[in-house]
C-alpha cells in the first residue's frame, strides 16, 4: 500500500487508482466507515503557548482516538465529520448505491469516499459506470470536494470530461453555513443524469471525427510540445511518454473496435494519465492521480479540447 494511505478498503476488484484492501461485499456506509478505518471523530482545541497562553484567533484540529493532530485552524472553520460525509452521499444519491472504496490519507488529514451509482449507461457501444468521489480534509489546508466520475467499464479508463454544458463538480470550503452549502451540492450533482446525457452526445461528435495517422501523431506532439533547451534526458522522456500513447492508440485490445476517430484519441489519452506509471515513481502518484478525479485531469482535458477543434 502507497505510504500516504493511512486506512482504506475497496470492494472485489482493485480499482483503477490501485489503492486499498480488499473486502468482498460493496458494504453499507455504517459498514464503510469501520472498514476504512474512519470511525473517528475531529474534536477542536485551543492552542497556549508553552506558558499557557492562548493564542487567539486559531484552533488545533486534533482525532479523538490517539490525539493525533491534523492541522491548525482559524476559529473561523468548521469541521465536517467523517460520519457526517457518509451521511451526506447516502442523502445524495440516495437507494442503490455502493461504496466501492473509502479510506484516510497523511495520517487521516485528508479522507475520501467513493461511491458506485446504480445507473448504468451504455454510450457508442460502451458500458459507462457513474461514480461519486467525496473528498474532505481537517487540516485547513483543502475544501470539501463532490464529484461526478464516469469510468469505461471494460478499460477502467476515466471519462470526466470538462463539459461546457454539465457540471460535473462541487466544491466549498470550511466555513460558515456548510450544512446549507453541502445541501447545494445536492442541485449540482442531481443533475448526474445531465451529465452522462452530455457526455454522450459529446461522445458521439467525437465519433464522428476521423483521424489520419499522421493528424493522431501531431495532437500527440500537441501534447507532449520540446520544450526550448531541453536536456537529453528530456527529450528521450519525451519521445517515450509520445510513443507510449501512441501504442494504446493503435493497439490497445478495447479500442479495436473504435474506429481510428476523436474518441479513439481521448480514451487512448486517457488509458495513458489513468494507468501509465510515472517516470519517477513517488509514493504519492497513486494518491494524486486519484484526486485528479475530482479535479479533472490536465491531459484528458487538453486531449478533449483538441479533438473539438480536430
Amino acid at each position: 500500500m502507497s505510504a500516504n494511505v493511512e486506512t482504506m478498503f475497496y470492494t472485489r476488484e482493485k480499482p483503477w487508482h490501485g489503492l486499498g484492501t480488499m473486502v468482498m461485499e460493496a458494504p453499507s456506509s455504517r459498514e464503510a466507515l469501520q472498514l476504512a478505518g474512519l470511525d473517528w471523530q475531529v474534536i477542536q482545541k485551543e492552542l497556549k503557548t508553552n506558558d499557557g497562553i492562548v493564542i487567539p484567533g486559531f484552533k488545533a484540529n486534533l482525532r479523538n482516538t490517539d490525539n493525533q493532530v491534523l492541522g491548525v485552524v482559524t476559529d473561523r472553520y468548521k469541521v465536517v465529520q467523517n460520519e457526517d460525509a457518509f451521511v451526506f452521499t447516502d442523502a445524495l444519491l440516495g437507494e442503490g448505491i455502493t461504496y466501492e472504496t473509502a479510506g484516510s490519507l497523511q495520517g487521516g488529514r485528508r479522507t475520501w469516499i467513493l461511491a458506485k451509482l446504480p445507473q448504468r449507461y451504455i454510450i457508442s457501444g460502451d458500458e459507462i459506470t457513474p461514480y461519486l468521489v467525496f473528498m474532505n480534509s481537517h487540516d485547513g489546508t483543502g475544501a470539501i470536494k463532490a464529484a461526478m466520475t464516469p469510468i469505461r467499464v471494460v478499460c477502467q479508463n476515466t471519462l470526466n470530461l470538462a463539459l461546457s454544458t454539465a457540471k460535473r463538480s462541487w466544491s466549498t470550503n470550511h466555513v460558515g453555513d456548510i450544512k446549507g452549502k453541502m445541501d447545494d451540492a445536492r442541485y449540482t450533482l442531481l443533475y448526474a443524469d445531465k451529465y452522462m446525457s452530455e457526455l454522450g452526445k459529446a461522445i458521439d461528435v467525437l465519433n464522428q471525427r476521423k483521424l489520419s495517422d499522421r493528424q493522431v501523431y501531431e495532437y500527440i506532439d500537441a501534447l507532449f510540445p520540446l520544450m526550448d533547451h531541453a536536456s537529453d534526458l528530456q527529450k528521450r522522456n519525451l519521445l517515450r511518454m509520445k510513443e507510449d500513447v501512441k501504442a494504446r492508440y493503435f493497439d490497445a485490445p478495447d479500442l479495436q473496435h473504435v474506429g481510428k476517430n476523436a474518441y479513439r484519441f481521448v480514451n487512448a489519452v486517457s488509458d495513458f494519465a489513468t494507468h501509465a506509471k510515472p517516470l519517477k515513481e513517488r509514493a504519492t502518484y497513486k494518491e494524486n492521480l486519484f484526486a485528479r478525479t475530482v479535479d479533472g485531469n490536465a491531459m484528458i482535458d487538453k486531449a478533449y479540447d483538441l479533438m473539438k477543434t480536430a
